[in-house]
């Protein structure tokens, strides 16, 4: 890329971080994303160098700029554009662990309730009532 900024919401979009560009800049109007440790808005322009934070879903993603583009290429050139720190990684691998943790504590029915169980199910639930 030639220029030496990028638009934040492209950037986001081009590093693989959102699907679409509207998604990236609905983050960054909802102010899940920091520049420099400071909120940005979706025109902000991004420098190499400059730090990022993105908060997605449960995690956050702490970034350093490292290459410029506006477009979408495959994953393997959108790892090229930033580097994660390793305590950004630490953090989100440790959130993982605790997640699955959490879902293996209760686990989903394979499948859903036939008719019988819906009946047995509705009438737990009645006699709770009471």
């Amino acid at each position: 890329m030639s220029g030496e900024t990028v638009r934040i919401d492209r950037w986001l979009w081009a590093a693989r971080f959102f699907k679409t560009r509207r998604l990236a800049t609905e983050a960054v109007n909802g102010g899940k994303v920091e520049v420099n440790r400071v909120r940005a808005k979706p025109s902000r322009s991004v420098r190499r160098g400059d730090e990022l934070r993105i908060r997605k879903d449960a995690f956050e993603f702490v970034v350093r700029v490292d290459d410029l583009s506006e477009q979408r290429g495959p994953a393997r050139v959108a790892e090229q554009l930033y580097s994660e720190t390793e305590d950004s990684r630490d953090r989100r691998e440790q959130l993982r662990t605790r997640i699955r943790a959490q879902a293996a504590a209760f686990p989903q029915p394979r499948e859903r309730p036939g008719k019988h169980e819906r009946r047995e199910l509705a009438r737990f639930k009645r006699s709770g009532e009471s």
